[in-house]
């Protein structure tokens, strides 16, 4: 399914990379290139790069020095890269490659069905997986929110009431015992002090 990030393909002739484009044409992504490794990461940070065709060999930056970079940086460290050579089976070239996390290595000339086949499934993985990275950011800004103290001399969201609907303090018993008694008590003393304003004034 198109997505907007894109599929860079990287080159220095130009009869591979108009192959390339063909054969990733049905899968209708973006498709952009380049000819040599120095403007394949240029193009690589500007970022949106979802999947890299990279050829190995190439004059000045090889293919493998671009991969070394792209490791370095966390921007770029989880681009999913296949390298493409046209020098046959190499041991020394595949553990060199895997070792950089490289996702596969594929001989030129290229089969299209076997190359679309492995773009499709690398480019949607890192797609999902750029997706449920930014939910789980989501989602813990969301907790650290949640979880902060308000500021001072302010409600919690949550807990802010309107003074009508605040729940009055409730009362027991012994609260009601201890007023009844100090009502009896208040009007005893007032029915003495009375009485003896009134021995007084007899």
């Amino acid at each position: 399914m198109p997505s907007d990030a894109k599929i860079l393909i990287v080159d220095d002739h130009e009869d591979t990379l108009y192959a390339l484009e063909s054969a990733l044409a049905p899968l209708g992504h973006l498709v952009t290139r380049a000819t040599s490794g120095d403007d394949a990461l240029k193009e690589v940070l500007r970022g949106r790069v979802g999947l890299l065709l990279l050829d190995v060999r190439m004059p000045g930056v090889s293919g493998l020095d671009v991969v070394r970079y792209m490791r370095r940086l966390e921007q770029t460290q989880h681009i999913p890269v296949i390298l493409l050579t046209g020098f046959g089976p190499d041991t020394e070239l595949s553990a060199t490659a895997f070792a950089l996390g490289v996702a596969d290595l594929v001989m030129k000339p290229v089969d299209p069905w076997t190359l679309r086949t492995k773009v499709r499934y690398l480019y949607d993985t890192h797609q999902r997986r750029r997706a449920l990275e930014a939910e789980v950011r989501e989602l813990r800004a969301r907790t650290e929110e949640r979880a902060s103290p308000p500021a001072p001399g302010r409600l919690h969201p949550d807990t802010r009431l309107h003074p009508d609907t605040r729940v009055p303090p409730q009362r027991d018993g012994h609260t009601d015992a201890r007023d009844a008694r100090d009502a009896r008590d208040a009007r005893d003393a007032r029915d003495a002090r009375d009485a003896r304003e009134q021995d007084r004034t007899a």
